[in-house]
């Protein structure tokens, strides 16, 4: 039973006193410090128990150079972020595995050029441990920015930046593989006039999903590649382009669920019949999409959850030094996640 009375909260010399030794013993014992022999730290174990003895976690983030709050950024604009999916499942993975760290996440929006100052100051200000970073674009100065701090990052998606970053860690899925799979897949239904509905270009994993299709259909024409931009609204919209360029279109490989979506809405208003007229086949498997479609989407799928989750983790081995290379120079461990095709009706 804890001893809290007159609304007196315990310290460190309570803690000291209870257990029979000094205060530096108690706070070698709390910070985990080996050199505590197991007997006494079982002692102050107890006191601390019997008290109710609470840390102070600015005086330990000062011994521990530890915040225990890790940045989580986001090159997206907010509207978007709570409306899609993906995002939803990549945090969800994300907080799991910090609230089993102990950490807390600190979401941070950048959606203008005016952005970048206030967020770099937040993150070289010793606020957080690390940063998680995804959506970004090629010509981001965020992969830059955290490596003139020093700070461990790890980001959602392989960097599509120069060769001279090749220092930062990355989850990312197997875009390319993934995006072949999906393609093969509508060249073995015998389709001939196969579209593709990519994601902005400025992206890695848009650009690898495109370069997946390209390496199926070696001699496609760019009139049947649209430009999307990852919103329901942006698949419609290049569907309807890549329809009124090739009305004869028989197939499209779309670079995510959600754009895919939204292709099928504008094929129905078109009168096309799916997947008789065109077959559809998207790229994420969210399952919220993927299922409720009509018809249920033929889909790449990627264990997005489990990414962020695997961020969380790499960021952690980052920060306890177990992912550098002896001489500090590169990390020894980025992750690809593999993808498989799962078969529904829309092809």
């Amino acid at each position: 039973m804890t001893e809290r009375s007159n609304g007196h909260r315990p310290t460190l010399e309570d803690v000291a006193r209870r257990a029979g030794v000094s205060k530096s013993t108690v706070s070698r014992a709390i910070n985990g410090e080996p050199k505590v022999r197991a007997s006494v730290a079982e002692r102050i174990r107890q006191a601390v128990d019997e008290l109710g003895y609470v840390p102070n976690q600015a005086a330990r983030s000062l011994v521990t150079r530890r915040n225990n709050a890790v940045a989580v950024v986001v090159t997206e604009p907010q509207n978007r972020l709570f409306v899609d999916p993906y995002f939803d499942s990549h945090l969800r993975g994300i907080r799991q595995e910090l609230v089993h760290q102990g950490a807390q996440p600190v979401l941070l929006f950048i959606e203008e050029p005016d952005d970048y100052p206030r967020v770099g100051n937040f993150l070289g200000g010793g606020h957080v441990d690390g940063a998680l970073l995804f959506s970004l674009r090629t010509d981001d100065p965020l992969p830059a920015m955290v490596e003139h701090m020093g700070l461990p990052a790890v980001f959602g998606g392989r960097p599509a930046i120069g060769s001279g970053h090749r220092s930062h860690t990355y989850v990312d899925a197997d875009n390319r593989g993934g995006a072949r799979e999906a393609v093969r897949h509508l060249v073995s239904l015998g389709r001939r006039r196969i579209g593709t509905i990519t994601g902005p270009l400025n992206q890695a994993s848009a650009i690898d999903r495109l370069d997946g299709y390209r390496d199926v259909l070696l001699d496609a024409s760019p009139q049947l590649m649209a430009e999307g931009d990852f919103t329901l609204q942006g698949g419609a919209e290049a569907m309807a382009v890549l329809l009124d360029r090739c009305p004869d279109l028989d197939a499209v490989f779309v670079a995510s669920d959600l754009m895919a979506s939204g292709a099928l809405r504008e094929l129905r208003g078109r009168g096309r019949r799916i997947p008789d007229d065109v077959a559809v086949v998207g790229f994420d498997d969210l399952t919220t999409i993927a299922e409720a479609t009509e018809p249920p989407l033929t889909t790449v799928h990627q264990d997005i959850e489990d990414m962020g989750r695997l961020m969380a983790r790499l960021l952690f081995k980052r920060t306890s030094g177990e992912l550098e290379s002896r001489d500090g120079s590169h990390p020894l461990s980025s992750v690809v996640t593999p993808t498989r095709l799962v078969v529904r009706k829309s092809a």
